[in-house]
């Protein structure tokens, strides 16, 4: 099962050497795709062997492969075929010297995300997740507007921020084990009890290196960087960041959280990602009551459902598949309603919600599939997030944890009102009868990617085997229980 482990890495790099070498249309346009769907085969194939085998490693065991890793990387793949392939008409519209490099980015970062989630040592998961900040810089000035370059720019320095700080924090982890029996960078070894970590540094390298990561996972208050790149990156590039990038950022926290976990226990890093997870929530609350932009409305959403799954995290064993199941489902969600908003802009010319009114009526094609895919951001059953989102507020009531879930259901019911809100007057109503329009019907690109997407996000969380058994695995190597 080796070359499962390699394909997400080697087929996306190689696909990207040949859109900057080769000119060809044909290529530039699916080579993305094709990276896509070869991370999420090998991701499949992984899922496949792990669960019957319990691990798979390559290269002296620095690729790892378990439940955790193998089921992200599946994560990666699907999220990035919904975004590469729903929004390839937007690599269609790029022309000259920046066509190549797009689509040849867009594989590297992909390349980049798959190498994060399977090293076994934290030093490469830091510089595979540093990888994403260079390969994601290029792709936010993408349009090379003035706003675009400084989404860009700002991106670049408060993300290169965020990892220094995660450096600092691995470089501390390291020193704790040097006067261990193996020092070693290594998660598994470092995860283990009994080892002889010293607590101290193990204190310090594990909060600055969550420090770090939160800033990449867009947690508050180091989410400035967010709504701007999101708003200003091509819808693809947006899907990704948002629907994939964040929870790989998300999974590096909770690859830190057993390392301190056995060291020190959870006391220490539930105080902080509870905090900052309803930090994330206010931030989105008061920000989405009066937003005006519906790319950035998507991006605070993700502030939003970033901070819920930090208090997930926060609350522990009992709410991980919860956790697991809510990364799953936002990044399918959130890719395809990036899609669809790149194709309001196309047609529509604005991103300013008020200036887009009647999509029903105008534009059915484009405005059905948003619907959906609002009503399940927003958390409506059968989509998973509902399920997800419940599964966190009943384990942190479980765990004792009210004060801090019940904090977080009431700014989640500002939320649900500000996007509702919002989502109704970009779609609802009907033109005056001065302005006379023939409803256009077409969905402006394919319409299979957003369908499966939003199929799978309505039935995965009903799907016991082996979905169930897969969480509960994921779970298990982060320090839970079967």
């Amino acid at each position: 099962m080796e070359f499962a482990l390699w394909t997400p890495l080697l087929i996306p790099a190689l696909l990207a050497v040949l859109s900057l070498t080769i000119d060809s249309a044909q290529l530039r346009r699916y080579s993305p795709v094709v990276s896509s769907a070869a991370v999420l085969g090998s991701g499949l194939l992984l899922i496949s062997a792990v669960l019957q085998n319990g691990t798979a490693t390559s290269l002296g065991e620095l690729l790892r492969a378990d439940a955790l890793s193998a089921y992200m990387l599946a994560v990666v793949g699907a999220v990035g075929l919904v975004s590469t392939w729903g929004g390839i008409s937007t690599l269609a519209a790029s022309r000259g010297r920046t066509a190549g490099s797009y689509g040849a980015l867009l594989s590297l970062f992909l390349a980049a995300m798959s190498l994060a989630v399977l090293a076994d040592s934290i030093g490469i998961m830091w510089a595979a997740i540093e990888a994403t900040t260079i390969a994601t810089a290029f792709l936010v000035g993408h349009h090379r507007s003035r706003r675009s370059l400084e989404a860009a720019w700002k991106y670049v320095i408060l993300g290169s921020v965020g990892v220094a700080i995660a450096l600092l924090g691995i470089v501390l982890i390291y020193a704790a084990s040097i006067d261990t029996d193996t020092p070693t960078l290594s998660w598994l070894t470092l995860s283990q009890t009994g080892l002889g970590l010293d607590p101290a540094l193990i204190t310090a390298g594990g909060a600055l290196a969550v420090l770090g990561f939160a800033t990449k996972s867009g947690l508050a208050p180091m989410h400035s960087w967010l709504p701007d790149a999101h708003s200003q990156a091509p819808a693809p590039v947006s899907g990704l960041m948002s629907g994939v990038l964040l929870s790989v950022a998300l999974y590096a926290i909770l690859r830190i959280q057993t390392i301190t976990n056995a060291v020190i226990g959870p006391d220490f890093l539930r105080t902080m990602l509870s905090i900052g997870g309803l930090l994330s929530l206010l931030v989105a609350a008061s920000l989405l009551i009066r937003q005006r932009d519906y790319k950035r409305m998507l991006a605070y959403s993700s502030i939003e459902h970033m901070g819920l799954m930090a208090i997930g995290v926060a609350i522990g064993p009992a709410a991980l598949p919860a956790v697991l199941l809510y990364v799953l489902a936002h990044g399918l969600i959130k890719a395809t309603l990036f899609v669809i908003s790149g194709r309001i802009l196309a047609v529509e010319g604005t991103p300013v919600i008020a200036d887009v009114k009647h999509l029903l009526a105008r534009r059915p094609g484009m405005a059905i599939p948003w619907l959906i895919g609002m009503s399940a951001l927003i958390g409506f059953p059968p989509f998973s997030i509902f399920f997800a989102e419940v599964g966190i507020i009943t384990a942190g009531w479980s765990v004792g944890m009210g004060a801090v879930v019940g904090t977080a259901l009431a700014l989640l019911l500002v939320i649900f009102a500000a996007l509702t809100r919002l989502t109704v007057s970009m779609t609802m109503g009907s033109p005056p009868d001065s302005e006379p329009f023939t409803p256009d019907r077409s969905s402006h690109g394919p319409m299979l990617p957003i369908i499966l997407a939003l199929a799978t996000t309505a039935t995965i969380a009903f799907v016991s085997e082996p979905v169930g058994t897969l969480l509960l695995q994921a779970t298990a190597v982060l320090g839970g229980t079967n």
